[in-house]
């Protein structure tokens, strides 16, 4: 099992528990990337694509603006062109229809998959179900009602906050708030770090094998596979070959890299990192995530503070990190809290690439060409969200049973 990221955790104690003996290699580490840095948020109320009119309507705006929600480097547009192009495609309604119908699926899936996850590994205690609040602070509310009916009519729960309600559920909250969509069903962890590394600590206990190398070579075998593995130093990876490994069977779930090992099997993955960015403050006073429609970026209250996240950049894995676009969040939380806040001086600006594919969709199941592998990655914002019941439903593939939810909008051969 190629990938320790929280989407690679959940289906490495999965298949353990399941009886498989598993071996997980990662390069960095278990929860090294972004299965630390994400915002928290269990986002089950996110059941539309990521493509939509609406963006791209706010695209020349966004991009021209360098520490706004959306950035595009502007020596990396060639680059990230034939995304976004795949991207732009997936606005037709009838596209728009069907993936949120796939969202929709895995996000049903979502919660009760975590629950029972959690109960195997003993996290019970590091998420809370306080649900989680969408603020505006125009006047009006006009674009948050419309807001509101987009998810009544996909079926989310929701439940309308006028402004008095709303400084009522979340005191903290500044008056220039005006209202708020509520999501009752939501939930969110208190430390995504220490979740991802309960997963790790049953893995282990299972009986589950780590190894820190980077997996160089993916070749198909007579009897299954073998992997190159690069030896680790401290300084990096000397490109030394550390050792072989043969496997009958194989999952690649690798975020951000994964498309570089499908191609080594014959495919050619569209997949994009998209950088995101969090800051921590030193109070933590909302008792539930808050994410504003206006200014597109989530707090979190985490047991370090609040966790200001968001931000999409795309710039390429190796660029280095802009972190003014992380501190400028801090900005944007101190005008919706009632009490400004600071940034937390012991804990410096995350950044980390979220694996994202056009169609918002994760890659999820076997591989038509190679008996033997299967795919778990491409979960976009979501794979906090998705990584219990993707894993559950990988299980199943593998296993050869029916999986709760059917693969076939997921699956690699779609592109």
């Amino acid at each position: 099992m190629i990938g320790a990221g929280v989407v690679g955790l959940a289906t490495a104690v999965q298949l353990q528990q399941a009886g498989y003996q598993v071996t997980l290699i990662d390069k960095d580490g278990p929860a090294a990337g972004c299965s630390s840095g994400n915002a928290g948020h269990f986002a089950t109320e996110q059941v539309f694509p990521l493509a939509s009119f609406a963006v791209l309507r706010q695209l020349p705006i966004m991009l021209l603006n360098p520490t706004g929600p959306l950035r595009l480097r502007a020596g990396y547009l060639l680059r990230a062109l034939p995304w976004l192009l795949r991207f732009v495609a997936n606005v037709a309604p009838g596209r728009q229809q069907a993936l949120q119908q796939a969202l929709s699926a895995l996000n049903q899936q979502a919660l009760p998959a975590w629950q029972r996850l959690l109960a195997v590994t003993q996290a019970e205690d590091l998420v809370q179900y306080r649900g989680a609040l969408l603020v505006s602070e125009q006047v009006s509310l006009k674009k948050l009602a419309a807001t509101f009916r987009q998810y009544q009519q996909a079926g989310v729960s929701v439940r309308w906050l006028e402004q008095a309600a709303l400084m009522a559920r979340e005191p903290a909250l500044s008056h220039k708030v005006q209202g708020a969509i509520e999501f009752p069903d939501v939930a969110h962890t208190v430390d995504p770090y220490a979740l991802c590394m309960r997963l790790f600590a049953k893995f282990q206990a299972l009986g589950g094998e780590f190894r820190q190398h980077e997996v160089r070579r993916i070749r198909a075998h007579a009897d299954g596979y073998m992997l190159d593995l690069a030896e680790g130093t401290a300084a990096g990876y000397s490109g030394q070959m550390a050792q072989q490994i043969r496997t009958p069977q194989l999952v690649i779930s690798a975020g951000a890299w994964s498309h570089q090992l499908c191609r080594q099997l014959g495919w050619k993955v569209p997949l994009e990192a998209e950088r995101g960015y969090h800051l921590m403050t030193q109070s933590r006073p909302l008792q539930c995530p808050v994410s504003s429609l206006e200014r597109k970026f989530i707090m979190t209250p985490m047991q370090q503070g609040l966790r200001l996240a968001g931000t999409v950049e795309f710039a390429g894995r190796s660029s280095k990190p802009d972190y003014r676009r992380a501190k400028v969040l801090l900005r944007h939380a101190n005008q919706l809290l009632a009490e400004p806040t600071a940034a937390d001086p012991q804990a410096e600006p995350w950044a980390g690439n979220r694996p994202s594919l056009p169609d918002s969709l994760p890659v999820l199941g076997a591989c038509p060409k190679h008996p033997g592998v299967f795919y778990n990655f491409g979960h976009q914002h979501l794979g906090l969200t998705w990584a219990a019941c993707s894993a559950e439903i990988l299980l199943a593939t593998i296993r050869g049973d029916k999986p709760a939810v059917a693969v076939t909008p997921y699956r690699i051969n779609r592109f």
